[in-house]
């Protein structure tokens, strides 16, 4: 297969969701063309570039899609491994490969891969006889996003009726933590690897609803902990790209959580709140560009997930919102309001992190509607 030519390279993207459309602005601004490859011309990024429409499980649709690109990524896990490979075979420039993707794809060979790291106690089962205490987490192998293929489970009939629509779950330890993080890495194919100050990551019913960068309270040798063993991670599994590592924290011990490899919900507030956006940092990394400058702009960046509620109308809540504060930044997805469908999100940044939660926390519920005040 012949590589496309031109003095800029064209990245082709396969899902058109809000991760797509955020890379859009820092491809513009490098003179790079994003080519998403999306599944309807009502997907987020869809609706602002030009793309191509098809069905990422298709290989003949891919591999045509991929003759218009120089390098292709991904903004999801869901297409198959058997695709990328296909697309290697065929000598598509892929990154990350699929060597490296199948450990944010599958749940069972990222435990085997980092199981010198500390992780929760993990064994991957097929009947609730082959697990002996409760309660425990449940984890579909693949697929699960967002709280979806995660389950606490209590007892071994919980366990057997998950097992009735999945072959096999991965079953692990029940972590007390005292708070969760991510920490962005970004790798690049010639081994130059950069990574972010670690986040904090709120959760609520699964779904992240807040992150605060950097973690409150958390110490310095902490923090550079985090971030060494998320940088060994990325060396680990040969990552080229960026990827969230999550973490449980509990006192001084760190557990690998999970890998995202692709840029991720808990590096949102990297556009107003670093020197590089993990967008941008994730174009650079993929083009074998060195990488940019992780460095915060102000001491803190809080993010706020606006989730689907009882108010559909996005647009008039700013009027209220801007006034209020105009240091806070909007980013909406141009998506269908559903209940609990993340639909945008709000950054600020600056000194005074009691503050900034309150602003985040206010504009989040007024654009819900949980407020009209």
């Amino acid at each position: 297969m012949t590589a496309v030519k031109s003095e800029f390279p064209v990245v082709g993207v396969i899902g058109a969701g809000q991760l797509a459309r955020m890379m859009i602005a820092p491809a513009t601004a490098l003179g790079i063309k994003l080519l998403p490859f999306a599944s309807s011309a009502s997907d987020s990024a869809a609706q602002i570039t030009p793309c191509i429409i098809g069905d990422y499980t298709d290989l003949d649709a891919v591999k045509k899609f991929a003759e218009l690109c120089d390098v292709v990524t991904f903004e999801h896990e869901l297409i198959p491994l058997s695709v990328i490979k296909a697309l290697e075979s065929a000598g598509v420039t892929v990154r990350p490969s699929s060597d490296s993707f199948i450990y944010s794809q599958d749940k069972e060979a990222m435990r085997k891969k980092l199981a010198h790291f500390n992780s929760p106690r993990s064994q991957v089962v097929s009947t609730s006889s082959e697990v002996s205490e409760y309660p425990v987490i449940a984890k579909a192998i693949s697929g699960g996003y967002d709280g979806r293929g995660v389950w606490k489970v209590s007892s071994p009939d919980e366990l057997q009726a998950l097992l009735r629509n999945n072959p096999k779950l991965l079953i692990e330890e029940l972590i007390d933590f005292d708070y969760e993080i991510a920490v962005m890495v970004a790798r690049s194919p010639h081994a130059q690897a950069t990574s972010w100050s670690p986040t904090q990551t709120i959760q609520s019913d699964g779904i992240c609803t807040m992150t605060i960068t950097p973690v409150p309270e958390m110490r310095n040798d902490l923090r550079e902990k985090a971030q060494k063993i998320a940088l060994e991670i990325a060396a680990e599994v040969k990552l080229v790209g960026v990827m969230a590592v999550e973490m449980f924290v509990k006192g001084d011990e760190l557990f690998i959580n999970e890998l995202a490899m692709r840029p991720h919900n808990s590096g949102h507030w990297t556009i107003e709140g670093s020197r590089t956006s993990q967008f941008e940092q994730h174009l650079r990394a993929i083009l074998d560009l060195p990488l940019g400058d992780p460095a915060m702009t102000q001491d803190f960046a809080v993010m706020g997930n606006i989730l689907g509620k009882n108010k559909t109308d996005m647009y008039r809540p700013y009027l209220h919102l801007m006034a209020r504060n105009p240091s806070l930044k909007f980013h909406m997805y141009a998506k269908e309001v559903r209940p609990g469908r993340k639909i945008g999100h709000v950054n600020i940044i600056g000194k005074d992190l009691v503050e900034l939660r309150t602003e985040i926390e206010h504009a989040v519920d007024y654009m819900s509607g949980e407020i009209d005040e």
